[in-house]
């Protein structure tokens, strides 16, 4: 693997004097714990970047967060000094959908590419979710207010304006109408029971995503697309990094177990399990999961 020229948990080994240097190299799941450890901000890019080191191990992050500044700085040459925030929305949708074509991949939405931002970079195409990342960045780089929104069924982006907040879908640029974002809820809303009395104002589904949230989506479309798959050894990588991010998602701990038994790994299936279990006391399928590990340890000849 490519050490990047500043990478988290990189650190000089104590030596004799009449020794080389030498340095702890951190794997690439350490090198993503040690990015989103502590509290927000957390660096949404280098974090997301690092998602890739699964499938892409040579992935040099340091030379992606590069090349996005490259992109950044193309794009600051395009505005002038006074440009209004509006300028430089549309400055920005006009480089990143138009110029550099972004986009969805519509003929391949489930290609795990599409969630791997050096192979976004790469293709141009990617998910909501992914465009998004890259797209918010570049809005950073040139002073808009702008956040992802982690709204059911699609990533969005909120633009914070003088004159009032705009929501684009980062598929296209395109601005979306506050009856456009009704449409897209109605039906999340109503498999989840929320209609009539229960409606849900729609701010509330507009609300900026944190990082770690925004992580953890991308985690789970992954974790989709490997279960789909029946791809064991990839879903245990992206579990992995999911209860790093979120140490007490105990879903993903006890799928993960799940996932070890299937796999073979008897001990770190019951060592992933016992811990689901004596954190979420209360959910309805602990007992099913206590029979899977009672069986687990009798595999065992405990």
């Amino acid at each position: 693997m490519t050490l990047p020229g500043r990478w988290p948990g990189f650190t000089r080994l104590p030596r004799h004097p009449s020794m080389p240097l030498s340095y702890s190299v951190p794997t690439p799941l350490e090198y993503f714990a040690a990015l989103v450890q502590g509290d927000e901000p957390l660096p949404l890019l280098e974090a997301a970047a690092a998602i890739a080191h699964d499938d892409y191990p040579e992935l040099d992050v340091q030379q992606l967060l590069g090349d996005v500044d490259q992109l950044q700085a193309r794009l600051r040459r395009r505005l002038p000094t006074d440009a209004s925030s509006l300028q430089r929305l549309r400055s920005l949708n006009q480089f990143f959908f138009g110029d550099l074509g972004f986009g969805g991949n519509l003929n391949n939405y489930y290609d795990t590419d599409n969630s791997y931002l050096n192979a976004v970079l790469r293709t141009r195409r990617g998910l909501p979710i992914s465009l998004a990342i890259l797209w918010l960045e570049l809005a950073q780089g040139i002073g808009l207010k702008a956040h992802g929104v982690s709204f059911p069924g699609h990533f969005l982006i909120k633009v914070l304006l003088p004159k009032g907040q705009v929501v684009i879908d980062p598929l296209t640029g395109q601005s979306l109408s506050r009856e456009e974002l009704s449409e897209r809820l109605e039906p999340f809303q109503r498999t989840q029971g929320l209609v009539g009395d229960y409606d849900v104002p729609l701010g509330l589904y507009l609300q900026a995503a944190p990082a770690r949230d925004i992580l953890a989506r991308m985690l789970r479309n992954l974790k989709e697309i490997h279960r789909a798959q029946q791809d064991g050894p990839r879903l245990i990588g992206v579990l992995d990094r999911l209860i790093i991010l979120s140490p007490d998602a105990w879903a993903e701990w006890r799928d993960r177990g799940l996932t070890h038994a299937e796999q073979g790994h008897t001990a770190a299936a019951v060592a992933d399990l016992e811990t689901y279990l004596a954190g979420a006391e209360d959910a309805p399928d602990t007992e099913a999961v206590a029979q899977r590990v009672r069986q687990l340890r009798l595999a065992r000849g405990e």
